[in-house]
């Protein structure tokens, strides 16, 4: 039986940074974040080309922070776009290996945690995990179907916060997660949307396709007004994707996704920025009446989460139009380092048992 306190490494790697924090049970030890400029990142055809490079900056911060890697009881890894899941804490083997390398759902950086993890796990003599990963499907059925038969909507999505801040709002309601009806917004450089019902997570919005638009996402879109620009011959396959995911949202309109700095120029005076922010915020509270429907109007509480939900002008803008819904509760930020510590605790608490990835 194990009698001391569990000592677990989170990591998350990001397009420009590497996130990680250890982890004392609950309680955190460190976290540190490193970021990677497009010159540092620049030499690398492929995302997984920065293995070796990441898993460096781990070790070196755990070295920094007087980490002996054998003092460690487990390895808590952001899941990346690996193929459509349930979600859970799963434990790392051969196969997530393969299938993160190989991008299953596409690249991203977040396919290289595991590999991370893995690798120190291995060294170490312990087991790696991920918790919640980008991937989780939980979706109905009836969800999938959209208005073109070649097309069929998946489900890739901030589920890691999402579920974290979901579990979360359950317990500050006084319900379990099983037991609770909740929509949250994640609202960031992109912006995701779920609803939770039975303990699962039923309909998102993938933030790259469809939804409101955000800080550099553009949403959903016309349909046939993509069509003629994709045919236009004005803009390459390329460069209608970077207008769509990193160039779309407020970048688009204002040429800024710092959320800081359009409230600036609002207060300063701009009637162009504070029109695009409202358009944003009726976007978001649109998308959580959509939710609502989902959950048959049965809602007990709304949370808004994510960098953007530091702002009252945000957050105040959503509730006076969805206060009809439920109660709003708000958890800026993205406690993700946080939400893999707990899941793999869950773990070895013998609270929830592991998932494997078959």
């Amino acid at each position: 039986m194990h009698c001391g306190a569990y000592t677990i490494l989170a990591i998350n790697p990001g397009s420009t940074s590497t996130k990680l924090a250890v982890y004392r049970d609950d309680e955190l030890v460190f976290s540190e974040s490193v970021s990677h400029s497009e010159e540092d990142l620049s030499g690398y055809a492929h995302i997984v080309d920065q293995l070796d490079m990441r898993r460096a900056v781990v070790e070196r911060a755990l070295a920094e922070h007087g980490v002996d890697i054998h003092s460690l009881s487990a390895v808590a890894c952001r899941g990346g776009r690996l193929k459509p899941l349930a979600s859970g804490t799963y434990l790392v083997n051969e196969r997530m290996l393969h299938d993160a390398e190989r991008g299953v759902q596409g690249e991203h950086a977040s396919n290289l945690a595991c590999l991370i993890g893995y690798g120190i796990a291995r060294q170490a003599g312990i087991e790696a995990y991920i918790v919640d990963p980008v991937s989780v499907d939980e979706l109905d059925d009836v969800a999938r179907i959209c208005g073109v038969r070649e097309i069929q909507r998946n489900s890739l999505s901030h589920a890691l916060n999402m579920k974290a801040v979901a579990r979360r709002a359950a317990r500050d309601i006084g319900k379990s997660y099983d037991e609770a009806r909740i929509i949250v917004a994640h609202i960031g450089g992109g912006g995701s949307l779920s609803a939770h019902a039975g303990g699962r997570m039923i309909e998102i919005n993938n933030c790259d396709k469809e939804g409101p638009f955000s800080a550099e996402r553009a949403g959903a879109i016309p349909s046939l007004d993509l069509v003629d620009l994709c045919f236009s011959g004005r803009y390459t396959r390329d460069e209608v994707v970077r207008m769509l995911v990193g160039g779309g949202g407020l970048m688009s309109h204002l040429g800024t996704k710092d959320g800081r700095e359009v409230e600036r120029r609002i207060d300063a005076g701009d009637r162009q920025a504070e029109l695009v922010y409202s358009a944003m915020i009726y976007g978001f509270s649109k998308a959580i009446g959509s939710m609502a429907a989902v959950l048959c109007g049965k809602v007990d509480v709304v949370a808004v989460t994510g960098g953007m939900a530091r702002s009252r002008r945000l957050t105040d803008g959503i509730a006076a139009r969805t206060s009809f819904i439920a109660p709003m509760r708000v958890y800026p930020g993205e406690d993700e380092l946080e939400a893999l510590a707990l899941g793999v605790l869950r773990v070895l608490r013998n609270e929830e048992l592991p998932a494997i990835y078959e």
